[in-house]
């Protein structure tokens, strides 16, 4: 009989990877717009200082102007629509993560999996395959088999994709956010 060993978290190589860096870029574009915005404003009032008022010299530099400001507000709106964004999609990122590993939670317990088992099966529908589930557990291939065909006999499937099938249906039929959904 094999020793049973807590479970692991393990990365997926296919998880969906957040990029947590800010967008430093457009921050930069912004910065260097606001400085062009504030040399244009203060050449113009230099030129109205100086009397110049031709209209060709003066038409371009307000466009230039009044276009910059314009730019400024759209981009610094922009951003923060992004960063936003970006901390909403983090979080329903995180509370499908959360979500996921109630269900299976949940299932493991209505199948009454044994701890081995349920490492098993983790490592399993993370996509893992039966020799390097072996070699995270230190245990044989065969006795990974083993696990395999109980998990699979108990939860009424036939192999790994219906397994996995079970869980994403599951959550699929859930809200991510708002009301919690009981444990099957």
């Amino acid at each position: 009989m094999t020793e049973s060993r807590p479970m692991v978290d393990l990365p997926s190589p296919n998880r969906l990877k957040v990029q947590r860096d800010r967008p430093f870029g457009l921050i930069a574009l912004i910065l260097f717009q606001c400085f062009c915005t504030a040399f244009f404003v203060y050449d113009v009032t230099r030129d109205l200082d100086e009397g110049l008022t031709s209209l060709f010299h003066m038409l371009p530099e307000l466009a230039a102007t009044v276009g910059l400001v314009i730019g400024v507000v759209f981009e610094g709106r922009s951003l923060v629509a992004l960063l936003r964004r970006q901390a909403r999609m983090e979080k329903g990122l995180g509370v499908a993560s959360g979500a996921l590993n109630d269900v299976m939670e949940g299932y493991f317990r209505q199948w009454a999996l044994t701890p081995a088992e349920q490492d098993v099966a983790t490592f399993t529908i993370k996509g893992c395959s039966i020799a390097d589930i072996a070699q995270l557990r230190g245990s044989a291939e065969g006795t990974v088999k083993t696990h395999l065909n109980a998990i699979y006999r108990k939860a009424g499937v036939q192999g790994r994709s219906q397994l996995v099938s079970i869980l994403i249906e599951d959550l699929m039929g859930a809200p991510l956010i708002g009301k919690e959904k009981p444990a099957p």
